[in-house]
């Protein structure tokens, strides 16, 4: 895959607002959650029936290195595979997380727009199996790997898509 440049958003933008937003990406509106409200905001899409999760690199994300930290990239992980979980497994219930492992595979620069799209490999009673790519543009930087366990019953309220759109 070739390496490709994002862009980096102005130097004016404050912290949470990104003038460059891709096209349909649209902020998550997530219940308050301290820790994801310092990391984020999040952004997500629908690419027919595949959750997109986005996020634009800051230098709050990064490591002394200016690149990406690997403990943003494993919160991004945990998040997509959560959310994703909900929306393209339509499971609709509250999950804890067993399981997340994630491959470094590429550095990150401030101002890269990481995009995450996943995949529900199984949905059993207990568990839910799932791996995911991030991407900045087309070059891939990680992988990750879930096991999620559900521990709600089904509810309306656990719909991922709930949290970008009306």
């Amino acid at each position: 895959m070739k390496s490709t440049d994002a862009g980096s958003a102005p130097s004016d933008a404050m912290p949470g607002q990104d003038p460059g937003l891709p096209a349909g990406f649209t902020q998550m509106r997530m219940s308050t959650n301290p820790f994801i409200d310092m990391i984020g905001p999040l952004y997500g899409r629908m690419e027919d029936e595949r959750f997109v999760l986005g996020v634009r690199v800051e230098t709050r994300h990064c490591n002394p290195g200016g690149t990406c930290h690997g403990g943003m990239v494993m919160t991004l992980s945990d998040m997509l595979l959560l959310l994703g979980c909900n929306i393209e497994g339509k499971v609709n219930r509250y999950f804890t997380t067993v399981n997340v492992t994630c491959d470094f595979i590429a550095p990150a620069k401030v101002g890269a727009w990481i995009e995450g799209r996943m995949q529900v490999l199984r949905v059993a009673n207990s568990l839910v199996f799932s791996q995911g790519l991030f991407t900045v543009g087309e070059t891939v930087i990680a992988r990750c790997n879930g096991i999620l366990k559900p521990v709600s019953e089904p509810d309306p309220r656990y719909d991922g898509r709930r949290y970008f759109t009306g």
